[in-house]
């Protein structure tokens, strides 16, 4: 394993800024809104030709109460207890208050090597405000810049010196990413934590708890996964604050870099317009999709809500009729390891080659069948195909106008296509090239 760094501090005192300066991307959210990251958030961080895994984690606020809060400092806690070494950062700002010593003390009982950063030092004039945080009994501080890179160096450099040896980075292929999605409150958090077993994510009745889109690496029967929990994906109308806009953008990526998306409902509460624009996106994007039901435990005892629900599904994700269902309990664990046997039948679709040969002899069964309309007084001709790629499978059919292939008729060959080669339960792609 690499060695472990957990950037520790109190709410907005910039450790975000820092944990996107070392990674090198934005992958922390960063606003000037106290309390922003929530959960554990991990990237791997090359720093003088040696790899660490670097921690971001909430603002640890102990006299502060509420579940939420509680959470939080939850995380903060088991951030420090995997920890190999911890960057506890202060605000130059502010100076020391009262809430750097409450942290300063759990730290010193955790017997954790640690190193003390002053940020929001921006130059060297301003270092003078560093020094009144060896009032706290530290030997050294280092005065940083998150924001604009000052003394960080210094700083990486000495953790570098300090740090246990630890074993190069070797990249990990073949995971099968999994985003969850969903509205906000539809406990895609607490089904992570349910499939991971332990209370990897802070999971709250608020809607909206999660914000950064975590990834989470986990093994089962010896495959490997990705899991990637999301920030609730709201209505535009209803988005108001700009860190929220980041969470959904987040979210949105979140389902272009999965193999499948696993699209998660309140089953008690029934389909909303928002839960059909989510399978929408997933659909768009050509990515494998299930659909999961949650609180299904709330739902299996009233035949009338299941008949309800079960109408409107079919009314309004017709669309995507193909896509898997299943009902499971995140809070319950009911069906939740089914789930897996859906996300694996699904993965092994979606890397399914066909032969060329066996494309073009079920290409020829299909026109004799259903031969492709007149458009005018010409035909369309359709020569022969081949798949072009898989995740999801892609074929290229060559004919002669591809202006004249109706959007029914290529419905008609996307069917014909999943039933003949065992793709049921996944999108595929066809294109029409002119030959």
């Amino acid at each position: 394993m690499l060695p472990i760094v957990a950037i520790v501090g109190r709410p907005n005192v910039g450790k975000s800024t820092l944990f996107n300066r070392l990674t090198k991307k934005r992958n922390a959210l960063v606003d000037d809104i106290p309390g922003v990251t929530r959960d554990r958030l991990y990237a791997t961080v090359r720093w003088d030709d040696k790899d660490i895994i670097l921690v971001d984690t909430g603002g640890f606020e102990s006299s502060l109460k509420g579940a939420l809060l509680d959470g939080v400092k939850k995380q903060v806690e088991i951030a420090i207890g995997e920890a190999d070494m911890i960057i506890l950062l202060f605000d130059g700002r502010t100076g020391p208050v009262l809430g750097d010593e409450e942290l300063l003390t759990l730290l010193r009982r955790s017997e954790k090597k640690v190193l003390y950063a002053v940020n929001k030092i921006d130059s060297p004039k301003h270092e003078s405000l560093s020094l009144e945080f060896y009032s706290l009994g530290m030997d050294t501080v280092f005065p940083i810049s998150s924001a604009h890179g000052y003394g960080i160096g210094p700083l990486m450099d000495q953790l570098m010196r300090d740090l246990p040896a630890g074993e190069d980075l070797i990249e990990q292929e073949g995971r099968i990413k999994v985003a969850i999605i969903g509205r906000p409150n539809v406990g895609k958090s607490s089904l992570v934590n349910r499939i991971v077993g332990s209370d990897r994510l802070v999971v709250s009745e608020l809607p909206g708890t999660t914000r950064d889109s975590v990834d989470i690496l986990f093994e089962r029967q010896g495959k490997a996964y990705q899991l990637i929990d999301t920030a609730g994906i709201r209505r535009k109308a209803r988005v108001k604050e700009k860190i929220e806009k980041f969470s959904i953008i987040k979210a949105l990526k979140a389902i272009n870099r999965c193999h499948i998306s696993v699209i998660l409902f309140d089953a008690s509460a029934g389909l909303y317009e928002q839960d059909v624009r989510i399978c929408g996106y997933a659909f768009e994007r050509g990515c494998g999709m299930v659909r999961a039901f949650n609180k299904w435990d709330l739902v299996k005892n009233n035949p009338t809500l299941q008949k309800s629900l079960e109408d409107s599904t079919d009314r309004q994700l017709g669309f995507v009729s193909f896509v898997p269902t299943i009902h499971i309990s995140a809070l319950t664990g009911e069906r939740v390891k089914r789930l897996f046997t859906v996300v694996d039948t699904i993965w092994a679709q979606f890397n399914t080659h066909v032969p060329t040969p066996l494309i073009n002899k079920v290409l020829e069964h299909i026109v004799r069948k259903n031969p492709p309309p007149l458009v005018g007084r010409r035909r369309l001709k359709l020569f022969y195909a081949t798949q072009t790629s898989i995740q999801p499978p892609t074929f290229a059919i060559f004919v002669n106008r591809p202006d004249n292939v109706r959007i029914s008729y290529e419905r008609y060959i996307i069917n014909q296509f999943r039933e003949h080669f065992g793709l049921h339960l996944i999108p595929i792609k066809v294109f029409f090239r002119e030959r």
